[in-house]
């Protein structure tokens, strides 16, 4: 939770935040994950707007992955940028809106009071911005079709013998005599 309340509702004024907050519960996709208690650093930026508090912010932390290629495990840098409207809460008499707008209002993030979470934008963000296929480099030969060994440490020599699949076979014969058919 963010405290808006040195901000003001005064369209125009602005105000940064730095924080470092720890993950609730793992950030994942099927290949890669920001784990649970690992920490997050925010730069956000606030910015009071007519209808509420607009909030800008980079996330940095630390991803754990599997190489999509070889499978094996990797860190690296993660960065996610995001942006959303908080809208002030809107009481039944000064809400002029039509019924149209009412389905909108479940996509809409709202101030709690003077708070704002920030907690399921974030996850977005970072959820978002995890590789769907990690690579340990981009030049990862990884497993060998035949037998799983890695490629990298196999060498040039690595080979099983003609191995045409054969699946393939009634294809071959064609090949190799025309005439028949």
């Amino acid at each position: 939770m963010v405290d808006t309340r040195q901000l003001g509702r005064q369209p125009g004024s602005m105000r940064t935040v730095n924080r470092i907050v720890t993950v609730p519960e793992a950030f994942e996709t099927a290949m890669a994950s920001v784990p649970k208690g690992q920490e997050i650093e925010l730069d956000l930026r606030l910015e009071a707007v007519m209808e509420g508090v607009l909030v800008t912010g980079t996330a940095h932390g630390r991803l754990n992955a599997e190489c999509s290629r070889c499978l094996d495990p990797l860190s690296e840098e993660l960065e996610a940028d995001f942006q959303e409207l908080y809208r002030y809460a809107a009481d039944e008499e000064e809400s002029g809106g039509s019924d149209e707008d009412a389905g909108d209002e479940d996509e809409d993030y709202y101030l709690e009071g003077d708070l704002l979470d920030l907690g399921p934008v974030i996850r977005d963000a970072v959820v978002l911005a995890l590789p769907l296929s990690p690579l340990c480099g981009p030049d990862c030969p990884g497993l060998c079709a035949e037998c799983g060994v890695k490629l990298a440490d196999a060498g040039p020599d690595h080979g099983h013998g003609d191995g045409v699949d054969p699946r393939w076979e009634a294809l071959r014969s064609i090949a190799e005599d025309p005439g028949q058919q």
